[in-house]
C-alpha cells in the first residue's frame, strides 16, 4: 500500500485567516442594488475577482420576505463571492443558510477590507491569483513598499497607512486603513480609508487608477480620468456625507 505523501494524515486544519471585503448594505431591494452597483462600477462585469464577501445589513429595515439568492446572484455578476451575512433578524437566518451563506454574529467592522489575504508571511489567498501581504496595527503608522506591484498583487495595509515607492500595474490592488501615498504610475485600484476613515486621502505622483474608494464610496473611469489629473500628479479626498457623499480629484503642483 502506497504510503500517504502528508504522514498519513488524510486531513489537517491549520490555524489561518479568511479577510473579506464588507459590503454594507443599507437597502436589500434586488433592483436598486443591481442599479446602485451599475451606477458605482459603470457595468463592469467581474470586476472584483473572485473577493470574498461578508453582507452587513446591521441596522438595515428588512422585508419579511428576502431574496438572499438574488442578492448573491448579483454580487457574483460583479466578481464578489458572498460568503456571510451578519446584522440580520434570528428569523431571516434560515433563509440566508439556504441561499449558502453563513450567518455570523459579532462586530465584523473591524475586519480587514477587500482582497486582504495574508501571505508573505501567513495565510494564502482564497484565489491563488495574489500575491499579497498585510501588516498588523502596530507603533508603526505606515508600511513602505519600495518595488513596483504587477497586475494580480494585493497589498493591505492594515491599522496604517501605505507607502508604494513604484508604480501599481493595471490589475493590482493596493488597500489601507489610513492614506494611500503612491510615488509612480497608479494604474490598479487604491482603496483608502478601507475601515471607514472618511479622512483618509490618495495621492500618487501619477494618476491612472482602475478604481479608487475611499471609506467605501467608489468611483471607476471606465470612460477615463478627467484630464486636468489623468497622468499627473493628484490627490483623491472624499466631499460630503451620506448618499451626498463623492471623491474629488485634484491636481497636485510639485516642485
Amino acid at each position: 500500500m502506497q504510503a500517504n505523501r502528508s504522514n498519513g494524515k488524510t486531513i489537517e486544519f491549520k490555524g489561518g485567516t479568511l479577510q473579506a471585503m464588507t459590503a454594507i448594505v443599507r437597502d436589500p431591494n434586488v433592483m436598486k442594488l443591481a442599479d446602485a452597483m451599475h451606477a458605482m462600477l459603470g457595468g463592469m462585469g467581474e470586476f472584483f475577482a473572485g473577493e470574498p464577501t461578508v453582507l452587513d445589513l446591521t441596522g438595515t429595515s428588512l422585508p419579511e420576505r428576502m431574496d438572499w439568492s438574488g442578492i448573491a446572484s448579483l454580487l457574483r455578476r460583479y466578481g464578489l463571492q458572498p460568503v456571510a451575512v451578519r446584522g440580520i433578524p434570528e428569523a431571516h437566518g434560515d433563509g440566508a443558510r439556504k441561499a449558502g451563506l453563513a450567518v455570523l454574529s459579532g462586530d465584523l467592522r473591524n475586519a480587514p477590507a477587500a482582497g486582504a489575504n495574508q501571505p508573505e508571511p501567513a495565510a494564502a489567498p482564497v484565489a491563488s491569483k495574489a500575491d499579497p501581504e498585510s501588516t498588523p496595527a502596530s507603533a508603526n503608522r505606515s508600511m513602505v513598499i519600495d518595488r513596483p506591484l504587477r497586475s494580480g498583487q494585493q497589498i493591505y495595509a492594515r491599522g496604517c497607512d501605505l507607502i508604494v515607492v513604484g508604480g501599481v500595474s493595471n490589475g493590482a490592488e493596493i488597500i489601507a486603513d489610513g492614506n494611500i501615498h503612491c510615488y509612480g504610475p497608479l494604474r490598479g485600484r487604491a482603496i483608502a480609508g478601507a475601515q471607514g476613515d472618511q479622512k483618509a486621502r490618495i495621492f500618487t505622483t501619477s494618476l491612472g487608477a482602475e478604481l479608487v474608494s475611499i471609506a467605501g464610496v467608489f468611483r471607476t473611469f471606465e470612460r477615463g480620468l478627467p484630464e486636468e489629473v489623468a497622468g499627473r500628479a493628484a490627490q483623491i479626498t472624499l466631499t460630503g456625507e451620506g448618499d451626498k457623499a463623492q471623491l474629488r480629484l485634484d491636481p497636485l503642483q510639485l516642485g
